[in-house]
């Protein structure tokens, strides 16, 4: 059961776990609700989590891209 957790989470791209992060709550209530948002909102929470998980590759992306600029 643990790997299969750790499985997931390492392929979530962690947005649950930066919004719980900002937000300043746990991941694991931000990943519960996302799961109900889903169900009510028939899956339309997707395309925000896509939306996000986009996000933070890219300021990734750009952070380690100034990080070598300056080095």
């Amino acid at each position: 059961m643990h790997t299969i957790k750790s499985l997931l989470e390492r392929s979530a791209f962690g947005v649950c776990s930066y919004l719980g992060e900002k937000m300043g709550v746990a991941s694991a209530r931000v990943r519960l609700y996302f799961i109900y948002l889903s169900f009510v909102a028939l899956g339309s929470p997707v395309i925000f989590y896509l939306f996000v998980a986009f996000w933070i590759n890219l300021k990734k992306y750009v952070k380690h891209k100034r990080s070598l600029i300056w080095e």
